[in-house]
């Protein structure tokens, strides 16, 4: 490994890891621009029937395949971080061409799956009938050109392997700004609809999916990505990267319908609660971007020494990240819980539905502290190879937990404060098990024999 890429094996761990995760933050928040902007200008220019075909149930089918296949990626970044760290560019090689084949295959698959899907799937989830057909034609454009996406988003994982988070980042400013002056030209301009918007984004997904491919075309050594090398693809390392990154999909997803089943309840109660509740998730959006980041950023440091062996890094940044989180979840109660109206005013001044979020607000922001442990050790665990674990623990105490709250608790006593309850309790008792894991569950000891590791004493 060249001198730049080993500081973190071999760098102070806080000031690598904050290096590394800023790019990662601000990544995710021009991605969230991206969409914000978008529901703005289709909103504006075409009406509210376009900006429901846009979002609403078309914005939940969307996610649902692509927070799949970018838990997917996760596993790409483990293998290759443990190849790299260990100092194996052949490997490394291989799992950098098996990954951007993956990807590619994945593509194409689920492409015409939601392409197929798309008409049934709008009918399932309700959609209005004014709404229908707009909805159907974003979606099959959308899901054509979604072999782009996955090609951009495994070319960032094999990236941050390497330990470069600033690159993808790049890509995701350019493809930002190409997809909003697509919206204009193609939308505002071109009078194309919410067709146009749809080949806007999918435009913007090419662009970036180009640049990460152009990036790895240019590396030296084991990340240097050719056309020939995709056919050279290895079965092996194709399993273990499914391996670890299919739980974590599937996880990505079970936090989707257990929300969902949140969300129709939330309903049940009126306008002035949802409209709170919307608001809030707003708000809240930006403490959980950054926990998310710092999630990734571990995964990648513990990857990168557990390949190299040198185990005692692995826990010191999971305890580093620990710590961080820990500070932002401290910083962001206080401040939700102190701003909480301000904030709220950004988006309305309805009263009533400030005060409603305000309730909401001291329900959940005073204690996202209990949280911490989760994503500090999932992520460190994830890094090592160890995914079935965390991805249970965290469907058992966030997903099933919540659903069976929802199911079994509200109906006994159907109040705003019990129905929100189930957040925080679901926190802390996912925390809890992780730490009973963490503490009990050998989980370093098996990941070292499963990757076949004879000195389990190197530092």
């Amino acid at each position: 490994m060249r001198g730049e890429n080993r500081q973190i094996i071999e760098g102070v761990i806080w000031k690598e890891l904050l290096i590394f995760f800023f790019p990662i933050l601000l990544g995710t928040f021009f991605q969230q621009l991206y969409n914000t902007v978008d529901a703005i200008i289709v909103g504006r220019a075409l009406g509210k029937a376009a900006l429901a075909a846009v979002g609403g149930a078309t914005g939940y089918l969307v996610n649902f395949l692509v927070n799949f296949f970018v838990g997917l990626t996760s596993g790409a970044t483990v293998v290759i971080a443990q190849y790299f760290g260990s100092g194996d560019p052949e490997r490394t090689s291989q799992a950098v061409h098996t990954s951007m084949f993956l990807s590619i295959a994945a593509g194409v698959v689920l492409s015409a799956v939601g392409i197929a899907a798309a008409p049934w799937a709008l009918r399932l989830l309700n959609s209005p009938p004014e709404v229908l057909p707009l909805a159907s034609d974003y979606l099959k454009i959308f899901y054509g050109g979604m072999i782009f996406m996955f090609v951009y988003n495994m070319g960032s994982s094999v990236l941050r392997a390497k330990g470069d988070s600033k690159r993808p980042f790049y890509m995701l400013v350019l493809a930002t700004v190409v997809n909003i002056f697509g919206d204009l030209l193609l939308v505002v301009k071109l009078k194309m609809g919410v067709a146009g918007a749809a080949y806007a984004t999918v435009f913007s997904q090419l662009v970036s999916a180009a640049g990460v491919c152009c990036f790895l075309a240019r590396e030296e050594g084991p990340f240097r990505l050719t056309l020939s090398g995709l056919w050279r693809r290895n079965r092996p390392i194709m399993d273990n990267i499914i391996r670890i990154g299919l739980p974590t999909g599937l996880q990505s997803d079970m936090f989707s319908l257990s929300n969902l089943v949140i969300q129709t309840t939330i309903n049940g109660f009126g306008v002035n609660l949802a409209a709170a509740w919307a608001t809030y998730g707003k708000i809240d959006h930006l403490y959980w971007m950054i926990l998310s980041a710092l999630g990734v950023a571990v995964s990648t440091f513990s990857g990168q020494n557990f390949g190299a062996r040198k185990y005692s890094r692995v826990y010191k940044s999971i305890h580093v990240t620990a710590w961080l989180a820990l500070g932002f979840s401290v910083f962001f109660g206080f401040a939700y819980v102190y701003w909480g109206p301000l904030l709220y005013r950004i988006f309305t001044d309805d009263e009533y539905v400030i005060s409603l979020g305000m309730k909401i607000m001291w329900l959940m922001a005073p204690w996202y502290f209990t949280y911490v442990p989760v994503d500090a050790l999932a992520g460190g665990m994830r890094g090592t190879g160890d995914s079935v674990m965390p991805t249970a623990i965290t469907a058992l105490g966030v997903c099933v937990f919540r659903v069976c709250w929802i199911c079994f608790v509200v109906p006994f006593r159907r109040t705003l404060t019990v129905v929100f309850l189930s957040y925080p309790v679901s926190w802390i008792l996912t925390s809890t098990l992780f730490l009973i894991y963490d503490r009990w569950g050998k989980w370093m000891e098996r990941s070292v024999v499963r990757a076949g590791h004879r000195n389990r004493k190197k530092e």
